[in-house]
């Protein structure tokens, strides 16, 4: 291409997610409500966890850590989004495009390596309760928080700089609502081989990776289950484990359904739909999973209401 004369690609236009004025108005407030309960359940999900001593344990400071990936996850595609839907010319600038895929790689990877790090601590509480406390120790635990972000920066390090040194040439429409990988190489006037290969392995590998560590922990978790012999036992093993089994089961049988389907059964409309729902709709569901279905988050909802009903009376 060097030798070649042709126009840079400085911006990007998103096609969005509908040009149909009758949807505009609804699309908004839908996405506007998706990202306000997302901000407020995790950061509140964060403070109750902070100032509440009883949630200072290393199953909430991994999902402190979780819900903080969330709400970070969410803000990089969503702000965006809805300053478009009422945007007749949806434009994103080269640098803005790069920006919004390196943090969602980021905080895609690393949302996968934060639930498998939950997923080892759900087994060694389980398998090993007598030495959990020894066990997880406050290093360990700082460890399983800063592999998933040192990950996340090695994935999106790699998708974002292959991606970009390519030239983009031709079209700039990105025939979605954020910029992803897939519709953002099919506008590259080079050869992307290489580089959909590079994406397909290494995006493969946090899948693998984190998945297999979630499935063994989950493998020794329910084994360890099996051999409790009271039904209270095996249901209260289970219920400290079921909120995270649920989000796991989300996420990526979500990521599952949009990456793994063979190419040719996926419309680009059903892409983007289910891509909402992992940028949206995840993000805002998980502080819902483990407070719904948490009694000690539950627990300590309600004594923060009383305390702070205390302090006003």
């Amino acid at each position: 291409m060097a030798g070649d004369n042709y126009t840079r690609v400085t911006e990007f236009i998103l096609a969005g997610l509908s040009d149909n004025p009758q949807l505009q108005a609804s699309l908004f407030l839908l996405f506007l409500s998706f990202y306000v309960i997302n901000l407020t359940g995790n950061l509140g999900m964060i403070i109750l966890i902070r100032i509440d001593s009883r949630l200072h344990t290393p199953m909430y400071f991994l999902l402190s850590h979780l819900s903080f990936v969330d709400m970070c996850f969410s803000s990089v595609v969503s702000p965006k989004m809805l300053t478009d839907v009422f945007a007749k010319r949806k434009a994103i600038s080269f640098l803005g495009c790069a920006l919004q895929q390196w943090f969602f790689g980021f905080f895609v990877a690393a949302e996968c390596f934060l639930l498998a790090s939950m997923a080892y601590d759900r087994y060694v509480a389980i398998c090993n309760p007598l030495l959990y406390s020894v066990a997880m120790s406050q290093r360990l635990c700082i460890q399983l928080v800063v592999g998933p972000y040192v990950i996340g920066f090695m994935n999106t390090m790699t998708h974002t700089t292959n991606a970009f040194r390519l030239p983009f040439c031709g079209p700039n429409v990105i025939n979605h609502f954020f910029c992803d990988m897939s519709p953002l190489l099919s506008l590259v006037c080079a050869d992307t081989r290489l580089t959909k290969l590079v994406v397909f392995v290494v995006a493969g590998a946090v899948g693998v990776f984190s998945g297999l560590t979630i499935l063994i922990s989950y493998i020794y978790i329910l084994v360890a289950i099996m051999k409790i012999h009271s039904v209270d036992g095996r249901r209260k093993a289970f219920s400290t484990c079921s909120s995270h089994l649920t989000a796991v089961s989300i996420l990526y049988g979500t990521l599952f359904f949009i990456y793994v389907r063979p190419r040719a059964s996926l419309s680009l409309d059903l892409n983007k739909v289910v891509s909402v729902f992992y940028t949206a709709v995840i993000p805002m569901l998980n502080p819902f999973i483990y407070s719904l279905r948490n009694k000690e988050v539950k627990d300590a909802i309600h004594r923060t209401a009383a305390k702070r009903k205390f302090c006003m009376a």
